[in-house]
């Protein structure tokens, strides 16, 4: 081998034509997007012709470039194979610090790193796997191992990625655990986070009229319009309750707020499809709240599950259940609120004091009406300092002060429900002897 320079590839098995181009050809592109995407990187033409040849009779989609940098480039510019065949000794960047680089945002369960090379000493296998490769072949390599490797990786890291689909890596990264088969019953971690908690208003009325199958159609168009947004904004989502979504946000509350807003705005573009097609609008109600909670497993010996315990997902998901209540879209608590960036960037108006059952102190809950639309929003904004004055006056029972407030409010906005859900309590004795509403549930 000579340093700095490609290493003669040698496969053995059964023989494969050298053709004149590096990359395969077909006379059907689109075929390849259903393929496995694998990335050979090689500064030897030979061997990446041969590697090509070979993979291409088995159907892999083959990319391959003749050094790390080239390599490193295109995975930047979006490009993700399913499986990295890198060669050691390469000018300008070895295949080890080609390996360290792509660890840095690609784990070993997500992105699969076979090494090929003419280095086999032992030192040199643990030099490979320490950097993050999956697997390390030495020269001269068989034909029929090297196809049984790529499809036992490629098929492992599917595997792993299905269980993401049940299990969110995620969950597993604030665990601090390398990936599933790391995680133990018991396994904790005590956190602030955010939780996000919607549902579809109606639900019920609506699947009565749906046979079975059409119940979980609908709600997977529903739930796969929601859960890309709460990605985008760096969330999770913890768990599907029926047609209800249960989201954590471990950055700042802000990513919580603007996946809400969001979800509204996603809402009403499904809403326009459902209209074409002869379908009623779909509602939601949200619920933001935010603080500590412990995040982690629970079960038993043979099942085991992701949860997270606490007053704070509780009171989110309380809040939520009183968006119907007040017949808003989306609510947040004053410890969400307190934590927001810059809260002046919102569309935010104080609703009432909540007291959350078994606590003794009340909950300030806000509107966050960012999704709302355009002349729902205007309105609110509007009328927002009245108000809020009528709110205050209200909690000092000052009802008849209160009262004439929310008719000036209505007078703008006669369509703003809180307003009128206020003065109808100001128009009764029970508006007489307000307490913080507490959230029995």
């Amino acid at each position: 081998e000579r340093g700095g320079e490609g290493e003669q590839l040698i496969v053995t098995g059964s023989h494969s034509t050298i053709t004149n181009s590096l990359l395969p050809t077909t006379n059907n592109e689109q075929l390849k997007t259903n393929l496995f995407k694998i990335l050979i990187v090689d500064d030897e033409p030979i061997n990446l012709q041969v590697l090509i040849n070979y993979l291409s009779l088995e159907n892999y989609d083959v990319m391959p470039v003749s050094n790390g940098i080239e390599a490193l480039d295109l995975i930047d510019q979006g490009y993700r194979p399913d499986l990295i065949l890198l060669d050691v000794m390469m000018p300008k960047m070895t295949g080890y610090e080609v390996c360290q680089k792509i660890r840095q945002n690609f784990p070993t369960h997500e992105l699969p790193i076979v090494m090929l090379t003419a280095k086999n000493q032992g030192n040199d296998v643990v030099e490979g796997l320490t950097v993050g490769a999956n697997d390390y072949l030495a020269k001269p390599i068989s034909r029929n191992e090297l196809i049984a490797r790529i499809k036992t990786h490629i098929r492992l890291c599917n595997l792993n990625l299905a269980y993401g689909r049940f299990v969110p890596h995620q969950f597993i990264d604030l665990l601090n655990k390398q990936s599933i088969i790391d995680v133990r019953l018991g396994d904790n971690i005590e956190q602030e986070m955010s939780i996000l908690f919607s549902d579809i208003r109606d639900f019920t009325a609506l699947s009565e009229r749906m046979k079975p199958e059409e119940n979980f159609k609908f709600i997977n168009a529903y739930l796969s319009r929601m859960e890309p947004v709460i990605i985008q904004n760096n969330g999770f989502i913890d768990k599907y309750i029926g047609d209800g979504i249960m989201a954590l946000f471990s950055g700042s509350a802000d990513d919580a707020v603007k996946a809400g807003i969001a979800m509204q705005q996603r809402i009403e573009d499904y809403n326009q499809h459902r209209i074409k097609s002869g379908y009623r609008p779909l509602k939601i109600g949200i619920g933001i709240n935010t603080g500590s909670l412990m995040l982690g497993t629970i079960g038993g010996k043979n099942r085991m599950d992701g949860t997270v315990i606490s007053d704070a997902v509780n009171l989110a998901s309380r809040l939520e259940r009183l968006t119907k209540d007040y017949e808003v879209s989306q609510l947040i608590s004053h410890h969400t609120l307190a934590r927001l960036q810059n809260p002046t960037e919102y569309s935010i108006r104080f609703i009432d004091q909540v007291k959350v059952k078994g606590k003794s102190k009340a909950v300030a809950v806000f509107e966050l009406f960012d999704g709302d639309k355009t002349k729902v929003k205007g309105g609110k904004l509007a009328t927002k300092q009245v108000f809020e004055e009528a709110v205050f006056l209200y909690h000092q029972q000052a009802f008849v002060e209160a009262k004439q407030r929310f008719e000036d409010v209505l007078r703008v906005n006669p369509s703003d429900r809180v307003a009128q859900i206020y003065l109808e309590r100001t128009r009764t004795a029970d508006g007489f002897n307000h307490t913080p509403l507490e959230v029995v549930r």
